[in-house]
């Protein structure tokens, strides 16, 4: 532009004095004018990334945390979304009041297995008294984060997938393989309603999904985490019994005595298992944890507990988390023998005990080699996108994959969220607004590579193979 304006403009042969300061102000002003003209480029990318971020604070802005999300809001939102990029669209409800929207992008191949991005649209309650800006306002502060329940799970991932197809839709891009996105109801209080209905529906059967992606956790490095398997929760009850007595006597197997021998037992085996962890010869996810959640015990009074009364009945509750490569049976003989014995007058129950095996008895995990060629596929795009892709991991918590996994499917856990503190669930959730931009464009090179995919696939290949 600057040498443009030179050229259109020949310097005079010869001019005095007067006319060469005159001439030197007009320009040092047309120059001036020219380096302040507005790039159309520049602009066109302010105002579509200002548009993009106006988006994501509209989804963030529906409350939808548990126990009384707004369902119906977001959906409708999602569905207007869906309309204005051009998918198909509908909404499911495999329990009244609780919408799963499904939307569409249709390959031109149909008969091959398709693409499934996944995500939930319920997130957890706040503590608003905790937070600096309100958790449903969106606020966006002057570093560019966006602070807002939601942001990091998982609102942020299921509008980068449709802002990754929207672009892709823009750009004349057609699809292979049918994609799909999906919007699923109350993940953060077990799925049972959602995810878990739904992969168990006529309606999922015909969708003849090869590939789930899924939600994974925000990286305080450069290094996108990507999550090939889960632990599964046990959440166990024990409870000790025995005979009621005088605060001042010293009884043999008094239920509070036999309780805390448990406890001891336990956190013995917490220690060795954190111990790997701490060391560096495991990551978190690939040990078994356990976390004493509630101690119940005591006999009531009017003023808080008798306190010279032995309580004939105590129980202490356990959040187990079990990675697949565990030996379930192991631990169950240990909660048996070592954790709440009959010979000492205990019993235990489950509230909870997901298996850590598939409807096929193979481990419910996801393979991240050469045989899996959509493992291969995510290296692939994402070091296409200048993105950096870290070691595979074992989710430490659980997520809906796994009852997508159950039905024998390969799903990956993974949300493009690199140099950001791990904030889901915690006060002041946030998310940057440049990292949430780069993840768009991730998701659009994963999208198009997935979808262009076709090498051996064909009516023979099992999903398993896929």
């Amino acid at each position: 532009m600057r040498h443009s304006i030179l050229m259109d403009c020949p310097l005079p042969t010869s001019f005095s004095s007067t006319s060469h300061s005159f001439f030197l102000f007009v320009l040092v002003l047309l120059l001036n004018t020219c380096l302040h003209l507005p790039n159309p480029a520049v602009a066109l990318a302010e105002d579509s990334s200002s548009s993009i971020i106006s988006r994501f604070q509209q989804y963030l802005q529906i409350d939808t945390a548990q126990p009384s999300p707004r369902y119906q809001e977001a959906a409708d939102f999602l569905i207007s979304q869906a309309k204005s990029i051009g998918l198909e669209s509908q909404s499911i409800e495999f329990v009244d009041g609780k919408p799963l929207v499904l939307l569409k992008w249709a390959g031109s191949n149909p008969t091959l297995p398709s693409i499934l991005l996944y995500s939930h649209t319920d997130v957890v309650p706040v503590e608003q008294h905790k937070w600096a800006y309100p958790a449903f306002g969106a606020h966006l502060d002057s570093h560019g984060n966006i602070y807002a329940r939601g942001s990091q799970d998982m609102k942020c991932v299921g509008m980068q997938y449709l802002e990754a197809v929207r672009r892709l839709k823009s750009s004349g891009y057609q699809p292979i393989r049918s994609i799909y996105l999906s919007f699923a109801p109350d993940e953060e209080i077990g799925g049972h309603d959602g995810a878990e209905k739904f992969s168990a529906s006529d309606i999922f059967k015909t969708m003849n999904v090869g590939i789930v992606l899924d939600e994974g956790l925000a990286s305080p490095t450069e290094n996108y985490r990507p999550f090939y398997a889960e632990r599964s929760p046990w959440w166990l009850v024990i409870k000790a019994n025995g005979a009621p007595g005088h605060g001042a006597k010293l009884y043999d197997n008094s239920a509070m005595e036999n309780l805390l021998k448990s406890i001891e037992s336990v956190r013995r085996f917490r220690a060795s298992q954190f111990d790997l962890v701490k060391s560096g010869l495991k990551e978190e996810g690939e040990v078994i944890s356990v976390n004493m959640v509630f101690l119940k015990a005591g006999t009531p009074s009017p003023t808080g507990f008798v306190m010279n009364l032995q309580p004939s009945e105590a129980e202490a509750g356990f959040d187990i988390r079990i990675p697949p490569t565990a030996d379930p049976e192991a631990l169950e003989r240990r909660i048996a023998e070592e954790w709440a014995p009959v010979s000492r007058n205990m019993t235990y129950q489950f509230k909870q005990k997901n298996t850590v095996y598939d409807n096929f008895g193979k481990p419910l995990l996801t393979k991240t080699d050469d045989s899996n060629p959509w493992w291969i596929l995510l290296e692939e795009a994402v070091r296409k996108a200048n993105g950096k892709l870290g070691k595979p991991e074992v989710f430490p918590a659980a997520t809906d994959s796994r009852y997508f996994r159950l039905q024998g499917l390969p799903a990956i856990g993974f949300s493009p969220m690199a140099n950001t503190p791990i904030l889901l669930h915690d006060h002041n959730e946030f998310l940057n607004k440049a990292e949430y931009l780069k993840g768009i464009e991730i998701y659009e090179s994963i999208i198009k590579v997935y979808a262009s995919y076709v090498e051996h696939a064909s009516n023979e290949v099992t999903k398993d193979e896929l």
